[in-house]
């Protein structure tokens, strides 16, 4: 997880530093790394195909919004991690909402693909992960 954090800072330093945004007020906001709560994804991959992978995860109030996703690969095993915008705005609803998102995910290698689905950390400060294998048929 300490990679995932380490590309969630090159992130958001990139998206501060690529544009800017402001109309006359003051947007505040920060990057969280959600916890991914289930997860959809096929039985089996054909080499050469694309797939839609859906996530679900639980967003604790109307200020968070999707961001993007953040993947590291390491053969065929995937990391993967859900990353909102919170924004702080005292506006914001406060009722928690279960949230879906899709990546396309093109299958390029015969052998099985491993993906690792970041869910948060224990108390004692271990990442935990959903862990799914799919073999690759020709």
């Amino acid at each position: 997880m300490k990679k995932i954090k380490k590309l969630l800072v090159l992130f958001v330093l990139g998206t501060l530093l690529s544009c800017e945004i402001n109309d006359g007020r003051d947007i505040n906001f920060e990057l969280e790394i959600m916890s991914i709560t289930s997860v959809d994804v096929p039985a089996e991959f054909t080499l050469g195909e694309t797939y839609e992978i859906t996530v679900d995860y639980l967003r604790p109030n109307g200020c968070h919004e999707f961001n993007d996703f953040i993947f590291q690969p390491d053969g065929n095993t995937r990391t993967v991690a859900v990353v909102d915008t919170v924004y702080n705005d005292p506006d914001c609803s406060t009722n928690a909402e279960e949230a879906s998102v899709s990546f396309d995910f093109l299958v390029l290698s015969t052998g099985p693909y491993i993906f690792q689905f970041y869910q948060g950390s224990s108390p004692n400060g271990q990442d935990d992960y959903l862990i799914v294998e799919v073999p690759v048929v020709e």
